[in-house]
């Protein structure tokens, strides 16, 4: 295939330490504490004029951690190119190329917004925050490109998954075991390159440990709740408490709590604080599993990027599918349960069987049961960041992060948690 990009190309600016901020947005903090400079009062002090870094990362941390993943990819294709050019086109650039046209980069924003809301770091402690953000998002490729492979899934974030986009490359058959073993072996080198960024990412040695031993338990909980789903589907394990451990390990962890956790870490917050905030990131990470696999039933594929119905043709042990079968069984709906075990895991299940499934979900009450329960997640986040000592800007920003995460609809215009932002409808990974 003929190559799209030249080597040390990430597909992303490759500029993260500059100097001068893109905008001057957020630039007016204080510190940690109330924020100084809005109406009335006197303006920040210079001792608290954050560091253009800082300054940067508040006003766009999505782009300014593209710019420092562009950066580390640029040159870790160089190294790849140089070791051998094959593996270097087939495998490093595609890595790089997932990575840096990824998703909304929730996790790193996560971790940005709990440093500021436990303090103002100085130029070295921002740049070492915006590498470990870097590190998280290649983590993420890695679990994203490995879920595919496991889940026989063809498209990601609207375009093939990376084994099809090898298949299509080397006209693979779909019994060919190479697409995806290659695709394994790209998994693992983003794995890679996330540990050797944030290996050499120069910190203080008590926070370098903290931060290695939240890691630590990140990777486990993913590669837990991963193996759960995949024995979920292999024993036909219809239980609640199933898919509510298999969410919370799988993904709830990863895509919010421990980001918090890391943020706070950097920041050197008391072990106290930062042991809420991952209490408060919890329940929105569960959230964002819960409309995740909501998505994955309803959503429409046009803005998931995946295709509807695919949980259910793997048979996915999840919550909705859970009480979908519960509430039949239950009611002696005996036709519906028949329906559900019939779908539940079967690769060929046609449209008309999809709208079936559908239409149990509904009339049951999963799928609303689902809807409430999130709701009541992102509102139990909310309320635990509430009780938290934290600058109130920060603090702000981090509660816009947290109904994102959610997946929950802004306020109306009267509410008084009313936000900047809200989730879009697309599936969130």
């Amino acid at each position: 295939m003929a190559r799209t990009e030249a080597p040390g190309s990430a597909g992303a600016p490759d500029q993260p330490d500059a100097e001068s901020p893109p905008g001057t947005a957020g630039a007016h903090v204080a510190g940690a504490g109330p924020l100084g400079g809005g109406a009335g009062e006197p303006g920040p002090s210079p001792q608290h004029v954050p560091h253009p870094r800082v300054a940067a990362a508040d006003a766009d941390i999505n782009g300014t951690v593209g710019a420092v993943l562009g950066a580390l990819l640029a040159e870790r294709l160089r190294e790849a190119w140089h070791t051998d050019p094959v593996s270097g086109r087939d495998i490093a650039e595609r890595v790089a190329r997932f990575t840096c046209l990824g998703g909304r980069r929730l996790r790193p924003a996560l971790l940005w917004w709990a440093l500021r809301a436990c303090a103002l770091p100085d130029g070295d402690r921002a740049r070492a925050a915006l590498r470990v953000g870097a590190a998280v998002e290649l983590l993420q490729t890695c679990a994203l490109v490995h879920d595919d492979v496991m889940d026989s899934s063809r498209l990601r974030r609207g375009r093939p998954a990376l084994h099809v986009s090898l298949a299509v490359q080397y006209g693979a058959s779909s019994t060919d075991p190479f697409p995806g073993a290659a695709a394994v072996l790209a998994g693992d080198l983003a794995l890679a390159w996330a540990e050797d960024t944030l290996a050499e990412t120069e910190l203080p040695d008590p926070v370098r440990r903290r931060v290695r031993a939240v890691w630590r338990v990140m990777r486990a909980e993913m590669v837990a709740g991963q193996y759960l789903d995949l024995h979920g589907q292999v024993t036909a394990d219809r239980s609640a408490l199933l898919a509510l451990r298999t969410a919370r390990l799988k993904s709830a962890q990863y895509s919010a709590s421990r980001p918090l956790e890391l943020g706070a870490v950097l920041a050197g917050a008391d072990p106290g604080l930062t042991r809420r905030l991952a209490e408060a990131g919890a329940p929105a990470g569960l959230a964002f599993q819960l409309r995740d696999d909501l998505l994955g039933v309803f959503g429409d594929p046009s803005r998931t990027g995946k295709p509807a119905g695919d949980d259910i043709r793997e048979g996915k042990p999840t919550l909705l599918v859970a009480l979908a079968h519960a509430r039949a069984g239950a009611r002696g709906r005996l036709a519906d349960v028949a329906v559900l075990d019939a779908a539940l895991g079967d690769p060929a299940l046609s449209a008309e069987g999809l709208d079936a499934v559908r239409e149990i979900l509904e009339s049951t009450g999963a799928r609303a049961a689902v809807e409430e329960r999130i709701d009541r997640l992102a509102a139990r986040a909310l309320a635990r960041l509430d009780t938290l000592a934290l600058d109130a800007a920060a603090g702000e920003r981090l509660r816009g992060l947290l109904r994102l995460v959610a997946g929950t609809p802004r306020p109306g215009p009267h509410h008084p948690d009313r936000e900047a932002g809200h989730a879009d409808t697309a599936r969130p990974h």
